[in-house]
């Protein structure tokens, strides 16, 4: 790859990214969520009872970030979280009842993100594009 498509690659990506948090604070902002905190509630609302560090380690935030953004959720009465019986330094968070009364509407507001960023696709380019993020987010992993 040219020097120059280099940073139109790396620019693109920045702007996609930059773009999607943008419009994901705009739609989320009534519930006093932003972009860094939505990760947290989607990946538990698949995954309850996950302690506080496997989380963090699943949403590839550090620590300190997550244990603010998980104060921030708890604050809010999204999240709870209890005592882990076999740690008592560890915590299982859950998601309380305003949390799973509103995540059907994100999820819902997601889906037509998505499917505005993506309407020009075809199906075979959706295809195409999925497999290939992914390959280009398993080589980034490395970079940790």
């Amino acid at each position: 790859m040219q020097e120059t498509e280099t940073m139109h690659f790396i620019m693109l990506n920045s702007k996609i990214f930059r773009n999607t948090q943008i419009y994901l604070d705009r739609i989320i902002k009534e519930y006093e969520l932003s972009s860094g905190s939505l990760p947290y509630l989607l990946f538990l609302d698949k995954n309850e009872g996950i302690s506080q560090n496997k989380l963090s380690e699943e949403i590839g935030n550090d620590k300190a970030m997550s244990a603010r953004t998980i104060s921030k959720l708890i604050q809010l009465d999204y999240l709870y979280k209890e005592q882990h019986e076999k740690n008592s330094r560890a915590y299982r968070l859950y998601l309380t009842e305003k949390a799973k009364q509103i995540l059907p509407v994100i999820h819902e507001k997601v889906q037509g993100m998505v499917g505005l960023f993506t309407e020009d696709l075809t199906e075979e380019d959706l295809l195409i594009t999925m497999k290939s993020l992914k390959k280009i987010y398993d080589s980034t992993q490395k970079l940790r």
